[in-house]
């Protein structure tokens, strides 16, 4: 495949080359049941993937992004993958909260202008990391491009707001469409720290984790412009950005940060830049 068609293919809105859909129906919508007719159709909208509408035609897909009343969730290879913050809520006590490594990296030095550090989450995915620091305290702007993904995040957000446990978190998280190696150069005021996890291979024998990112490399593929990414990063004019590497992988684009935060697990690359 040439760059061109890889880029191509990385910005279609599903993250999907439309020939494979036409081909082999790579990703279809499709509802639970009647009740949940509307929020496909809504789905099918947003990504431009086709709706599927009886179980032989879903069947004929590799990935199904479902529709029910439980939430969105993807479908493939036997697995489902639903996101649901609940699941987080023993990792978001004060106590845990200290001890996360993320946290540890996005942390400033002096005062912060507003309501409280503003970090820009420019590759989103499911919000997890999102929400570790959205509970630590900081106010989070989250950007996603792959629309399937996108889509999912914000099925997510929008549950948690109606959480007891959650609302007070997710509050302080915002999503914003487009891509963010645009968004990011226009921003004003400038955020206080820019966050970068672009994907990369598996990093952990859990079992959990593997599930969730053997679906979504069927939407989306790590990335493909390093350079691209980490120079919006800095033209956003953040006070830090901090970038999620594998424990023994490259600096990001070959830039040495100015110090790592390193766990077992995942490497936190930060970069502190002048004002």
């Amino acid at each position: 495949m040439t760059r061109e068609n890889e880029r191509e293919r990385a910005h279609h809105p599903a993250g999907i080359d439309p020939r494979d859909n036409a081909r082999e129906k790579a990703l279809v919508v499709q509802a639970a049941d009647d009740a949940s007719l509307p929020a496909a159709e809504q789905a099918a909208n947003a990504t431009g993937a086709p709706l599927a509408r009886d179980a032989a035609e879903g069947a004929r897909a590799r990935v199904i992004l479902r529709a029910s009343s439980e939430g969105l969730a993807l479908e493939g290879d036997g697995m489902t993958l639903r996101q649901d913050f609940t699941r987080m809520l023993p990792r978001l006590k004060p106590g845990r909260l200290r001890g996360e490594l993320l946290v540890k990296a996005a942390r400033l030095k002096g005062p912060s202008e507003g309501a409280g550090p503003l970090v820009v989450d420019a590759t989103a995915g499911l919000g997890e990391d999102a929400l570790l620091l959205a509970a630590a305290g900081f106010r989070v702007r989250l950007f996603e491009r792959n629309a399937v993904i996108a889509l999912m995040l914000q099925d997510a957000l929008r549950r948690a707001a109606s959480d007891p446990a959650l609302a007070s978190i997710v509050a302080r998280m915002e999503f914003s469409p487009g891509d963010s190696t645009r968004e990011l150069p226009r921003m004003s005021p400038a955020p206080d720290v820019v966050y970068l996890d672009p994907m990369f291979p598996e990093r952990t024998k859990s079992a959990a984790v593997k599930k969730k990112f053997q679906l979504l490399h069927h939407l989306e593929q790590p990335c493909d412009d390093e350079e691209e990414l980490l120079a919006a990063a800095f033209a956003a004019r953040p006070r830090k950005v901090v970038v999620k590497r594998p424990p023994k992988g490259p600096w990001l684009a070959g830039k040495k940060p100015s110090h790592s935060i390193e766990g077992k697990a995942v490497r936190y690359d930060c970069y502190v830049l002048p004002r």
